[in-house]
């Protein structure tokens, strides 16, 4: 009686250890999302400040701007002072060093001086949305934006190219040295870009390729090792037997591939633009060894003439940030579960 007692009492202890186990789960994830979103919502209120605001400390989570009084033509910021433990909202008419000449609104004729320690500004929330019409209008944004979608589509279009016929080779036809090959082609992924910068850069600039689009563009019409053997895992996937079908049928070597591998492969297809989508768009280094004049830059290595040319408006990029970020964000909430799927299936077969 007593081993089933315990016995029952250990069953119904499972339940809470669970339950104690997804809590503290919980918590973790939950404290990482918070410090992921830390930056991005700090990038929001940053967006909307002035900028006198946004390198205070302790900072302001929320954009602020002292409230004015118009008294005729003039409009005299509001403050609250302390006078004889009573405080009252007064105008400040006049700063003479650490004492201000302060005034009721309702009559400037009577007039006190006070501690300006003892004044303090009235203040409401303000959203300065006009930054982002600046921010867009400051620098020739829009180039930057066509710029960048030529750079991400034009690249694009070429890794979708290479990879898929590469990759199906890898994936359906045998020869003598097909494995060595594709582990050569594997081991390049160890290799560092900075190792091939100096030789790239030469070889662009005997093409006269140097402050153009180009540099940024052709290398992709060549495969990467990774997305290749991304298509290549999931080539793997498809039985077979559907070629073979297909060539009783009398379908080519290419149109096994444009009509039966590609169709199936939609996922893992989905995931290489979306990766690279994300490279693309978001690199910064290339641009920056390749293009030399303003009207060149991409978004990425446009955001930096917020420093160089507008004299560090913090502000001013933040709000320009913001609008390049957002892409990035859509297309995450809009193709994770392609992602994720495309992911999933790529490992299934090796």
């Amino acid at each position: 009686m007593r081993a089933q007692l315990r016995g029952t009492t250990a069953l119904r202890l499972i339940p809470r250890r669970q339950a104690l186990a997804q809590l503290a789960a919980l918590v973790v994830l939950a404290v990482g999302a918070v410090g992921m979103l830390f930056p991005l919502v700090w990038m929001l209120s940053s967006s909307l400040k002035p900028l006198s605001q946004i390198d205070l400390f302790p900072p302001r989570w929320l954009p602020t701007e002292q409230v004015t009084v118009r008294i005729g033509e003039v409009a005299y910021p509001l403050y609250e002072v302390n006078l004889d433990g009573s405080i009252r909202r007064l105008v400040m008419i006049e700063k003479v060093q650490r004492t201000g000449i302060f005034a009721d609104p309702a009559d400037l004729s009577q007039r006190l001086e006070a501690n300006v320690k003892l004044a303090k500004p009235v203040e409401r929330v303000r959203l300065r949305w006009e930054n982002y019409v600046e921010a867009m209008t400051a620098v020739p944004f829009h180039r930057y934006a066509i710029n960048t979608a030529i750079v991400v589509f034009g690249s694009m279009a070429g890794m979708l190219l290479s990879t898929t016929l590469v990759a199906y080779g890898f994936a359906r036809f045998r020869a003598p040295g097909l494995g060595a090959l594709f582990l050569l082609l594997l081991s390049t992924t160890m290799l560092p870009s900075q190792v091939t910068l100096i030789p790239t850069y030469i070889l662009f600039s005997k093409l006269g390729w140097i402050d153009t689009l180009k540099p940024l563009i052709v290398p992709s019409f060549f495969a990467g090792a990774y997305d290749v053997f991304l298509l290549r895992q999931y080539f793997l996937t498809i039985p077979l037997e559907l070629d073979d079908a297909a060539k009783i049928d009398g379908c080519g070597t290419l149109g096994i591939l444009f009509r039966i591998l590609l169709p199936l492969a939609k996922p893992a297809i989905a995931t290489l633009c979306i990766f690279h989508f994300m490279w693309a768009y978001n690199d910064f280094f290339g641009p920056l060894i390749y293009l030399q004049h303003q009207e060149h830059f991409t978004i990425a290595l446009g955001l930096q003439s917020f420093n160089a040319f507008r004299a560090r408006r913090y502000d001013l990029l933040m709000s320009a940030s913001l609008v390049t970020v957002l892409p990035c964000i859509l297309l995450f909430f809009f193709a994770q579960r392609i992602f994720i799927q495309g992911v999933v299936f790529t490992g299934i077969k090796g």
